[in-house]
């Protein structure tokens, strides 16, 4: 069973910039493919951002140049770094784990495991 809890969302402004953390149930990361993704009220989930087990990583188009994925499999950690978030960025971030078909990184269905959810607030 993978466990993963989110934290570092938050209420911040246009612009500024936010960490979110992925904490994983110990030897998470070399078997499972990780990512991102966030739903905002009324929208499904979607694709933000992913890590393979490969090591290759993945990024949507609108926060590409924007937000970096990374880890630290000694913390069991998986992070998100978000710069000059705007207010379409207001959304649950979720962090999802599973064994994921190549063709699927970015289909949230192909993920078994899912956190809580962080709630991040852009204001304009």
């Amino acid at each position: 069973q993978v466990q993963l809890v989110e934290t570092g969302g938050g209420l911040v402004q246009t612009g500024e910039s936010l960490k979110l953390s992925c904490a994983a149930s110990q030897g998470t990361f070399g078997r499972r493919d990780m990512a991102w993704f966030r739903q905002a009220p009324g929208k499904e989930r979607v694709f933000v951002a992913a890590r393979r087990r490969d090591g290759h990583e993945y990024y949507d188009d609108s926060v590409k140049g924007r937000f970096t994925i990374s880890r630290d499999s000694a913390k069991n950690t998986m992070y998100l770094q978000m710069n000059s978030l705007k207010p379409e960025d207001t959304a649950v971030y979720y962090c999802g784990a599973g064994v994921v078909i190549l063709r699927r990184t970015r289909d949230a269905s192909g993920y078994d495991y899912w956190g809580q959810g962080t709630q991040v607030t852009v204001s304009s």
